[in-house]
């Protein structure tokens, strides 16, 4: 898993519909989800700590939370089919772990309300992301290629201790 951070709300140019983008810590790997625009209201006014006079669905949610003792963990967007993200909510209440199915768009709402992670499965930031920094993406392909270039036999046997012809 991959932990990512939003970076921001931005708009679709063609269809005007609000998009999250989600960034990793090296902010080498970007990835956009299509969300609502309520949801994208929700993810705004918690990014800018923004408390409503009443609480709003994602802050009742956090408030169950709070009156209940359990604790958001993380939450994980796992999957992706048919062009739709699926996402959990990982919750703890003292020694009970749950998790709870939920858009992630509604998931990244209550994780910044409660300053919980955001978690990405590996296999989803490989399907669904997009390069940020083009340039460091090749220089890292360069440098492996460099390294599988230069790799020999005696390095593999060498790095677990055997000397050449033992088994």
């Amino acid at each position: 898993m991959i932990e990512m951070r939003v970076a921001g709300i931005a708009l679709d140019a063609v269809t005007r519909n609000p998009i999250v983008l989600l960034k990793d810590a090296l902010d080498r790997r970007a990835l956009p989800i299509y969300i609502g625009h309520d949801q994208a209201k929700a993810i705004i006014s918690a990014l800018e700590k923004q408390k409503p006079p009443r609480p709003l669905t994602h802050d009742l949610f956090v408030n169950l939370l709070e009156e209940w003792n359990m604790n958001l963990e993380r939450i994980i967007i796992h999957s992706l089919q048919d062009n739709t993200f699926y996402a959990i909510l990982s919750v703890r209440q003292g020694e009970v772990q749950k998790r709870i199915d939920a858009r992630p768009s509604d998931a990244i709402a209550i994780a910044l309300r409660t300053g919980s992670p955001i978690w990405v499965m590996e296999e989803v930031v490989a399907d669904a992301s997009i390069p940020v920094d083009r340039d460091a993406d090749e220089e890292e392909r360069r440098a492996f290629k460099e390294f599988v270039a230069n790799i020999r036999p005696e390095d593999f046997v060498q790095s677990r201790g055997y000397k050449s012809g033992e088994a």
